[in-house]
């Protein structure tokens, strides 16, 4: 907002507004010189970038593009905070995850600004339910809330936790944290579901004897894992929300110590805009379920976000702490009340003491040094987030309805429904990321082959026979790993010659565009020499269209006869005799190395 001086003079008052109007015009003029005729009607829509779910980011928001009033943090809807003093006093709760017991790193984490702890519990995928006392030892229970992640072991483990309090002497209002009973969670992890009758009971002792401890756990993780989407992630964890509604009131509950009985677990992505969105759209659609049940003051939602496992890469893992330290800015941005910062090195085992407190410390550099916050929900207001938060609501509110049609979200999960609509979204998903649209840094951009591998101890091996736990780098993953196979094998990797035809000025671009795809597949490109001394079977050639036209034919034949196997050439198809296979911007990168790759005989 302009303030003007004290004479009234204002400096932009002989130039008049511009128009939205003229604004477009301005855009259409832009894109007709870089050869896309449009009217000025669709200039915006050119320049939009589609998202999930349908919904489209404009390149410009204003005030005519309004969104319901999101209300004031800590009331209904609760689109700005649960609270009404958000994260100010204190910021969010830090919560780390363990998997295995072992006191040293649980009290390093506390030691060192951790404030809570999420324990991976089972005798197969994390600590035996037997070594939780010793997990906890030197932990003082009144002062570091515990979430137990349990699965089919919920009742043993939330009962050694209340055995664990007990020992202590902390009183049933001084326990804080989350039993982590989520059948419908462990039955899309597993593909089988456990009792829910203790759960019930469960949740009746903590609304009776222990008010800062929650029973449930709302885990959208599970359909985030498997591909699905934003809307996809929020209408999961509503039908399962509403599920666990009807059975705790079923059991005896009142509608408000039902809903004080459960806390939602989000994925938080490194596309910052979409997270902030999706946990503002999270905490309005809970408030709406609230509403209906006849509770509307008793809806904020208790939020747990989680830095995504789907985009961690198992290559080139330091750019991890870039996509960790993104997302939990935006968990922070979207007013998560506790984030989990996974490890750079979650994605190859067991993450070292580096690794941990390089997570620990992401949350204290941004709520300490950066201050996020000091101000409760910054992004509110802004008519991109305030529309996208409002357009992604109503998504999720359709896939939500979808499910409840189809019976709720067990009656979803078990009929197949929800998985088929989660492994379609990834398919097409699947696709941007084979051609490159979908760009993964150190993966299928910008790659390091020569990068020293980081190894970790194995970890504990997650429940599985439900729903497939899905990477973004998983295609690109197993190319290289041929390459490294082959490699290991013959003490070489697979080679391309890159042929540059022409002056540096024709060619450079796409030189450097070519040897960044082949070594996304493994392919080790070679530019010095002659294809004869590179000791490579198939060569790219790379210039301008215009050196093409004149070269490309003679150079592939010349190469044929010095024994290329197979040319391509670095740019859109075209009329050049000689060429097998065009790469360029765009074309499904993954096909295009996985056929090198078979034709190198590298399997």
């Amino acid at each position: 907002m302009t303030v003007l001086p004290d004479d009234g003079l204002s400096l932009a008052a002989e130039f008049p507004d511009a128009t939205h109007e003229q604004w477009r015009h301005l855009v259409t003029g832009v894109l007709r010189k870089s050869g896309r005729d449009v009217p000025d009607a669709e200039a915006e829509h050119a320049l939009s970038t589609a998202l999930e779910d349908g919904l489209r980011a404009r390149p410009l928001y204003t005030a005519r593009d309004l969104a319901p009033d999101p209300g004031l943090p800590g009331f209904p809807p609760f689109v700005r905070g649960g609270r009404a003093e958000g994260n100010t006093v204190g910021g969010w709760d830090v919560r780390q995850r363990h998997t295995v017991a072992g006191r040293g790193p649980v009290l390093a984490d506390l030691e060192n600004g951790v404030t809570s702890l999420w324990l991976v519990v089972g005798e197969s995928a994390g600590i035996p339910v037997a070594a939780l006392g010793s997990a906890l030892e030197g932990v003082h229970l009144d002062l570091a809330p515990v979430v137990l992640d349990a699965g089919a072991e919920t009742g043993p483990a939330a009962a050694e936790l209340l055995r664990l309090y007990a020992e202590q002497g902390v009183a049933g209002e001084a326990a804080r944290g989350n039993l982590g009973a989520d059948p419908l969670g462990h039955e899309a992890r597993t593909g089988r579901s456990y009792d829910t009758a203790p759960v019930a009971e469960l949740a009746r002792s903590c609304a009776a004897r222990h008010p800062g401890l929650r029973a449930l756990t709302v885990d959208a993780l599970p359909y985030h894992e498997a591909g699905g989407s934003a809307a996809q992630e929020l209408g999961c964890s509503l039908a399962t929300g509403v599920a666990y509604l009807r059975d705790l009131t079923a059991a005896g509950l009142d509608t408000v110590q039902a809903l004080g009985q459960l806390e939602f677990r989000y994925a938080a992505t490194a596309d910052q805009f979409l997270t902030v969105a999706k946990l503002r759209a999270a905490r309005r659609l809970w408030a709406r379920v609230a509403d209906v049940c006849g509770a509307p003051r008793a809806g904020a939602q208790l939020q747990h976000a989680v830095t995504s496992p789907v985009m961690m890469t198992r290559r080139d893992p330091w750019v991890n702490m870039l996509r960790t330290t993104v997302a939990t800015l935006a968990a922070g941005v979207g007013g998560a009340d506790a984030v989990t910062v996974l490890p750079f090195d979650d994605a190859l085992g067991l993450p070292d003491a580096f690794a941990r407190r390089i997570a620990r410390n992401t949350s204290t550099v941004l709520i300490e040094e950066s201050h996020l916050t000091r101000v409760i929900d910054p992004a509110g207001g802004s008519w991109y987030v305030e529309r996208l938060t409002d357009e992604l609501a109503h998504a999720a509110w359709e896939f939500f309805q979808e499910i409840e049609r189809a019976g709720g979200q067990a009656a979803g999960l078990r009929s197949g429904m929800v998985g088929e609509r989660l492994a379609r979204t990834w398919s097409v998903r699947s696709a941007k990321l084979a051609e490159r649209r979908e760009p993964v840094t150190g993966v299928s951009e910008f790659p390091h082959l020569a990068e020293k591998p980081v190894v970790r101890e194995r970890a504990p091996e997650p429940p599985s026979g439900g729903l497939p736990r899905v990477r973004r780098d998983e295609a690109f993953e197993a190319l290289r790993a041929r390459s490294d196979a082959h490699q290991a094998a013959t003490g070489a990797r697979p080679r391309v010659h890159l042929a540059a035809l022409g002056p540096a000025s024709a060619h450079t671009g796409r030189l450097a565009f070519a040897a960044n795809l082949f070594q996304a597949g493994g392919i080790e490109p070679v530019t010095d020499g002659t294809f004869e001394e590179s000791g490579a079977r198939e060569v790219c050639l790379c210039s301008s269209d215009a050196v093409y036209e004149e070269q490309a034919g003679a150079a592939a034949s010349a190469l044929r006869e010095a024994g290329a196997g197979h040319v391509f050439l670095a740019g859109r198809p075209g009329p050049y005799p000689g060429v097998d296979t065009c790469v360029f911007a765009g074309c499904d990168a993954v096909a295009v190395l996985s056929a090198a790759l078979d034709r190198m005989g590298v399997s």
